[in-house]
């Protein structure tokens, strides 16, 4: 038999012979162990992380073990906030552990824990320490740096922010406005980056152009005066990048008198709803595309019926973190010929891809510590239900589980579309 940690072989005592009650209790079946004492712990660790503002909840687990199953990095690791627990406790100093990097903040954990133990806030904070003392995995420092000197973490160049602009003017005859231009609107489009320079990002935003044009919407975008919202870099400890650029955009959205923000982005809807209040930004609504179009899909002409079989991932910044689950779902009902299949883990429970919580760039940080990555598991989840298609709306995830198709050997049995890219095609409206 294995020994138990921290219990040394002389603390443990079993009798050769011995026989209770008539029954032969032998060798390891009366093994006893002695007590175990108080300085086999570290509580000065578990103190270390709840000293650092933010931290404080790790403290109140009682390991319990109800995080671990909802866990999605556990679903593929050894990983979940009772176990980050019962390693600190045990030596660990989670400041300098690859367990810091490992977490998405997809709130699941904070869902089911009766002690409110909030990894949402504990992580950034101890990663903020990390980030200052320069302990941060190499493809995270690259992105933080990339953010920073070029307003994006694809190290793109900010004037070519609204070059997709130009294809919705080819593809679909869109002429799609600049706040520098109009000064005010009804709506600001807030595109954010992957939308406006990952090759699928522009298609989705391609997309949603022609339909805000369909509809008549009075908007415009920031295109090249645009910077990253930054909550992902935020969550992962770049917090002085995270205020600065909401420093930024907070003035731009003064000078525009922007009521209304329109985004892409479930990432950038958390930021503009939940952080930037405490910098100012208190003076706008911010709503996701899919909660504005919910209730304008008839106006749209949708005429093609497109005969799919799709199921939905709830992205965690969308669903967990800002309570919409109906609005996606109800676009994709509007669609006709759409059959939506739910996964298993949907809604509250739905999966996460991966990407939150900066771990978006930390594909190859994490292969070292899980058996497959997160967006693969997702990815065989959704083929399992008979879909054609899996949908998303958050310009993360249709890169993510494009490649996760691919590694999963599942190219010709699912394909990954953005809703809005799914609107367009049933408008029948085609691309160059």
């Amino acid at each position: 038999m294995g020994r138990a940690p921290n219990v040394e072989p002389d603390h443990i005592h079993e009798k050769e012979h011995v026989v209770q009650e008539g029954m032969d209790i032998s060798g390891h079946w009366n093994r006893m162990f002695e007590q175990r004492v108080i300085w086999d712990y570290t509580p000065e660790l578990i103190e270390k992380v709840a000293d650092t503002p933010g931290g404080e909840s790790l403290a109140f687990c009682y390991q319990c073990a109800q995080c671990i199953p909802v866990c999605p990095v556990n679903t593929v690791g050894d990983y979940g906030p009772r176990r980050i627990y019962r390693r600190v406790q045990t030596g660990q100093d989670l400041f300098t552990s690859a367990d810091l990097w490992q977490c998405t903040t997809c709130m699941n954990c904070l869902r089911v824990c009766p002690k409110e133990v909030d990894m949402i806030q504990i992580m950034p904070a101890v990663r903020e320490k990390a980030v200052l003392d320069g302990g941060v995995p190499e493809e995270l420092q690259t992105v933080f740096q990339n953010t920073f000197d070029y307003g994006n973490p694809l190290g793109e160049s900010p004037k070519k922010r609204a070059a997709w602009t130009r294809r919705a003017a080819k593809a679909h005859g869109v002429d799609v406005p600049l706040m520098k231009d109009k000064k005010k609107a009804d709506i600001l489009w807030f595109v954010e980056c992957y939308p406006s320079y990952h090759p699928r990002g522009v298609d989705a935003s391609v997309a949603l152009a022609k339909v805000l044009d369909v509809l008549g919407v009075d908007y415009g975008i920031l295109g090249a005066e645009e910077k990253c919202s930054c909550d992902s870099q935020r969550l992962a400890g770049e917090v002085g990048l995270f205020e600065e650029f909401a420093e930024y955009t907070i003035k731009l959205f003064k000078r525009y008198k922007a009521k209304k923000v329109m985004v892409t982005d479930p990432h950038a809807l958390n930021a503009f709803r939940k952080e930037y209040p405490k910098l100012g930004g208190t003076f706008f609504e911010t709503i996701h595309y899919t909660t504005f179009l919910r209730d304008r899909m008839d106006e749209l002409g949708m005429t093609k019926p497109l005969g799919y079989k799709v199921t939905f991932h709830d992205p965690c910044y969308l669903g967990r973190h800002n309570g919409e689950y109906e609005a996606p779902r109800d676009m994709l009902r509007a669609i006709p010929g759409v059959e939506l299949i739910e996964m298993g883990r949907c809604r509250e429970n739905s999966y996460c891809c991966g990407g939150g919580g900066g771990g978006m760039w930390l594909d190859g940080f994490m292969s070292d510590h899980v058996t497959e990555r997160l967006s693969e598991n997702r990815v065989r989840e959704a083929v399992e239900t008979g879909a054609d298609v899996l949908a998303v709306c958050c310009p993360y995830e249709v890169s993510r589980f494009e490649d996760a198709v691919k590694s999963t050997g599942n190219e010709g049995k699912l394909v990954v579309r953005d809703i809005v890219e799914l609107v367009v095609e049933s408008m029948g409206v085609g691309d160059e």
